[in-house]
C-alpha cells in the first residue's frame, strides 16, 4: 500500500486483519495455509507432532478445496478480505487527514506486519497505534497480531512507540453500529427473518478451558446486539463457525443449527456474522453460498446473508470514533 504523502506529526495507524492468499490457487492457498497452521497459537499442538500431519497430509489435500472454495468469492479486486480491509484504511486516511498516517497489514500473506511497520516508520511515524481488527479478543487472533508486531521490532535498533487497540466486543460504538447497520439490512429483505442467527468464528472448547475468553466476549456481543435491536418477534441464535479437524469446538454449530432450524419448520432465516470486521470466505462462502444450500435443502424456504460492516459508514464511524479514542495525548 502506498502510503499519502503529507506532512506528518509522526503517528501512523496500522489497521492488521488475518489474511488471505495471494491468488485463489492451490498454490498460493497451501503457502498461505503453511504459515496460518505453523502459528503456535492457532494450533497448540506441539510442533513435533503437528507438522508431520500438516505438512504430509493437511498441506497435500486442503489447498485444492480452499481453492474452489475461494474461486467462488473471489472479485476483480483480488480476495473481498483485502479489498475490503484496504477500503478500510483509505476511507480511514481520509476522515483521519494529514495529522495520521495509515496503512493496513494481513497477519499471515500480504502485505506483511513487519513490511508495513518499516514503511510507516520511514514515512516519519514515530509513535504507532496496532488495529487488530478484531472485536473479541482471541489469543490465535487479537495475540498472535502483538506477537508478529513484537517480532518485527525485536529486528529494530530504532523502534517506535506502539499502542494497541483493545478488543472492543462489548463497546457502544461497535454495538450501535452493528445495530444501525442490522436494522436496514434486515428491513430490507424481501421476507421477514424469524431467526437472525449470530455466527462467529469457532474456536477449539480446550482453548475456551484454558482461560481464553473468546467465547464469553461472544456471548456478551449477542448479549448487548439483541438488546439493542429491540425486536421482540425475532428469534436470536448465537453459533460458532469453521470447525477444523476432530476435537471439540465450541458449540452450537452453525451448519448444524442452520439445518436443524429448517427441519424444526422455521421458513425464513437470516444470518450475520458480527465477528468479522469484512467480508471473507468465511462470510461469502461458508455462510452465504453453503449456508443457503443447507437451509433450503433441509427445508427452509427464504435465507438471507446480511454483510459485515465492511467499510461502509457505520463501520467507519465505528473505526474512526475506536482510533480517535486511542490516540488521544498524541493528536
Amino acid at each position: 500500500m502506498s502510503l499519502p504523502t503529507s506532512s506528518s506529526s509522526g503517528i501512523g495507524v496500522l489497521l492488521v486483519n488475518l489474511g488471505t492468499p495471494d491468488a485463489p490457487t492451490p498454490q498460493a492457498v497451501k503457502r498461505y495455509l503453511r504459515e496460518f497452521l505453523s502459528d503456535r497459537r492457532v494450533v497448540e499442538i506441539p510442533p513435533i507432532a503437528w507438522q508431520p500431519i500438516l505438512r504430509g497430509i493437511i498441506l497435500n489435500t486442503r489447498p485444492k478445496k480452499s481453492a474452489h472454495a475461494y474461486q467462488q468469492v473471489w472479485t476483480e479486486a483480488g480476495s473481498p478480505l483485502a479489498a475490503i480491509t484496504a477500503e478500510q484504511a483509505a476511507r480511514l486516511q481520509e476522515r483521519m487527514g494529514a495529522a495520521v498516517r495509515v496503512a493496513y497489514a494481513m497477519r499471515y500473506g500480504q502485505p506483511a506486519i513487519a513490511t508495513q511497520l518499516e514503511a510507516l516508520m520511514e514515512a516519519g511515524c514515530e509513535r504507532i497505534l496496532l488495529a487488530p481488527l478484531y472485536p473479541q479478543y482471541c489469543g490465535a487472533t487479537t495475540a498472535t497480531v502483538v506477537d508478529a508486531a513484537g517480532d518485527a521490532l525485536k529486528a529494530l535498533r530504532a523502534q517506535p512507540t506502539l499502542r494497541t487497540l483493545p478488543p472492543y466486543y462489548d463497546d457502544p460504538a461497535y454495538i450501535g453500529a452493528l445495530a444501525a447497520d442490522l436494522r436496514g439490512r434486515l428491513d430490507a429483505l424481501p421476507f421477514a427473518p424469524e431467526v437472525l442467527l449470530l455466527s462467529f468464528h469457532g474456536m477449539p472448547e480446550r482453548t475456551r478451558a484454558l482461560g481464553d475468553p473468546y467465547y464469553s466476549h461472544c456471548l456478551e456481543t449477542a448479549r448487548l446486539l439483541e438488546a439493542a435491536l429491540d425486536r421482540p418477534s425475532l428469534r436470536f441464535v448465537t453459533t460458532f463457525q469453521s470447525r477444523f479437524g476432530r476435537a471439540k469446538w465450541l458449540e452450537p454449530a452453525t451448519d448444524t443449527v442452520i439445518a436443524e432450524e429448517a427441519k424444526r419448520g422455521t421458513r425464513c432465516l437470516a444470518v450475520v456474522a458480527p465477528g468479522f470486521s469484512a467480508d471473507c470466505l468465511e462470510t461469502l462462502e461458508e455462510l452465504a453460498i453453503r449456508g443457503r444450500e443447507q437451509f433450503l435443502a433441509a427445508g427452509g424456504e427464504a435465507f438471507g446473508a446480511l454483510p459485515c460492516l465492511n467499510a461502509e459508514n457505520a463501520g467507519m464511524d465505528m473505526l474512526e470514533t475506536l482510533v480517535r479514542r486511542e490516540l488521544a495525548g498524541w493528536l
